[in-house]
């Protein structure tokens, strides 16, 4: 029976509710390379952002994109400017609870990591603007840990970043398939999926998901309530 020590916890639709502007950045990014709202392309383009929610958007638009990394990466600048000028327009709100849920585990002795597939100068800008940044232990995103979602590295960096000695003291949150496969790949004990953001129920059960929360303010109670060895179970 081990107790969690590490909570890793994703940004966008988990701690907080920027989906429409991520959605927004995208859609934009995508424009901007002559595929317009309207047709077959922009459909499928924007079908693959679905799919891919939670992985690095260098890697989605490289998906849009295939072979043609000039474009992809002209993409991404246009999406990080969108979403960076979104941000300074409208700020950004925590979900309802995840303050409350971070300060619960911290006083439990667990420690918090944020974990993101945004870039590192974008991921500066976010920590900047959040309020209670300063509840958080660190942040990574992929360029901290050589990958990103849905490849364990992210939860791994943060176990050798926390001390924690064994990956079955960690528990993760998040809103899609990708993080839920970046969990349990790197051997994370709980790995709950997060119905505040882009992916179903079933989407998240595919991908690995051990439990189902509605939100993170359920997320302590599954962590300090549960022993680590009753993995399996679906909490909805």
């Amino acid at each position: 029976m081990t107790p969690v020590k590490l909570a890793c916890l994703d940004l966008a639709g988990t701690t907080i509710g920027d989906i429409d502007m991520v959605e927004r950045a995208f859609a934009e990014a995508i424009a901007t390379q002559g595929i317009v709202p309207g047709t077959s392309a922009y459909a499928r383009a924007m079908v693959h952002v679905h799919r891919s929610r939670g992985c690095p958007p260098a890697e989605v638009f490289r998906g849009i994109f295939p072979g043609n990394e000039a474009q992809a990466q002209a993409a991404h600048l246009t999406f990080e400017r969108s979403y960076e000028g979104a941000l300074e327009r409208t700020g950004l709100a925590p979900l309802p609870g995840t303050v409350e849920a971070i300060e619960k585990l911290r006083d439990a002795g667990v420690r918090i990591a944020l974990i993101t597939g945004f870039s590192r100068a974008t991921l500066g800008r976010l920590l900047s603007a959040l309020p209670w940044a300063d509840k958080l232990d660190f942040a990574l995103c992929p360029q901290d840990a050589g990958r990103g979602r849905p490849y364990p590295d992210l939860v791994l960096t943060a176990v050798l970043r926390s001390g924690v000695e064994d990956v079955r003291q960690v528990a993760v949150a998040g809103d899609s398939e990708s993080d839920m496969l970046c969990g349990r790949r790197a051997g994370a004990s709980i790995v709950a999926g997060v119905l505040t953001g882009v992916h179903s129920r079933e989407r998240l059960l595919s991908g690995g998901a051990t439990h189902i929360v509605d939100s993170l303010a359920d997320f302590p109670a599954l962590v300090l309530g549960s022993e680590v060895g009753a993995v399996g179970a679906v909490a909805r």
